[in-house]
């Protein structure tokens, strides 16, 4: 009797469940060499005893192949698509923290953008609050010992018709131009579509008080008028600015 097409034996018939496991895995083996390149794969680790482990499922494989049939296999794949979910959001859950820290409509704000056409001139003058002396007021002689400060001009001759200058005070600390130092300030001007430009001053307490005294006979009242202003005028296209320091 012809027994070599039947099950069990050597020579021939069905493979059984253990026999295509292997063939199994030694096929998703081949097809991971040819496609994977197994020294970028961020969850592999070599052991002190030249053993492989997948750090993602926590599995231990003596040699490359049984690894790379690990990682072609449902556990390894499984694991990537949950990792892949876990990460999806939680980058959700940081932007939605980013909308409720920065406001609701943050990005959809789009970024002003204009063709610069260079640095306005200016003129720069010292000025010292003027202070009457009591004895010489009716000749109308001046007695030097107010507030310092100065006066900025800024001629912007090709200033938007709709555009009104603006300025405010930097920190040094702010800036990222010069090496920071505590001690100087900088008076920040902007106005389209001339390029912004900054002026380097001493960090000195800048007064923002209301009252600018002009005499010190007994008595004399302070004009109601800020020490530190600006005025645009539209009509000359200038922007003036006085900065006096306590």
């Amino acid at each position: 009797m012809d027994y070599q097409n039947r099950a069990g034996n050597k020579g021939a018939g069905v493979a059984g469940a253990s026999e295509a496991n292997v063939d199994r895995r030694e096929r998703l083996r081949k097809l991971a060499l040819e496609t994977i390149d197994i020294n970028k794969d961020p969850y592999i680790l070599r052991n002190h005893l030249g053993s492989l482990e997948c750090r993602l499922c926590l599995t231990l494989h003596t040699n490359e192949g049984s690894y790379l049939a690990h990682t072609q296999g449902k556990k390894h794949q499984t694991n990537l698509a949950r990792r892949a979910a876990r990460e999806a959001a939680q980058q959700q859950t940081f932007a939605d923290a980013q909308r409720l820290i920065t406001g609701p409509n943050a990005n959809a704000v789009e970024k002003k953008r204009f063709i610069k056409i260079g640095r306005p001139g200016y003129k720069i003058t010292k000025v010292r609050e003027p202070v009457l002396s009591g004895s010489n007021e009716e000749e109308g002689e001046e007695e030097v010992g107010g507030r310092l400060g100065l006066l900025f001009q800024i001629h912007l001759p090709e200033i938007k018709g709709d555009v009104k200058p603006l300025y405010r005070f930097m920190s040094s600390f702010e800036q990222r131009v010069e090496p920071q130092n505590r001690a100087w300030q900088y008076l920040v001007v902007a106005a389209e579509p001339y390029e912004t430009i900054s002026f380097k001053l001493q960090a000195r307490e800048v007064d923002n008080s209301y009252g600018v005294v002009y005499s010190s006979m007994a008595g004399a009242k302070p004009k109601d008028e800020p020490a530190t202003w600006s005025h645009w005028d539209p009509d000359v296209k200038t922007y003036t600015i006085q900065v006096l320091f306590r």
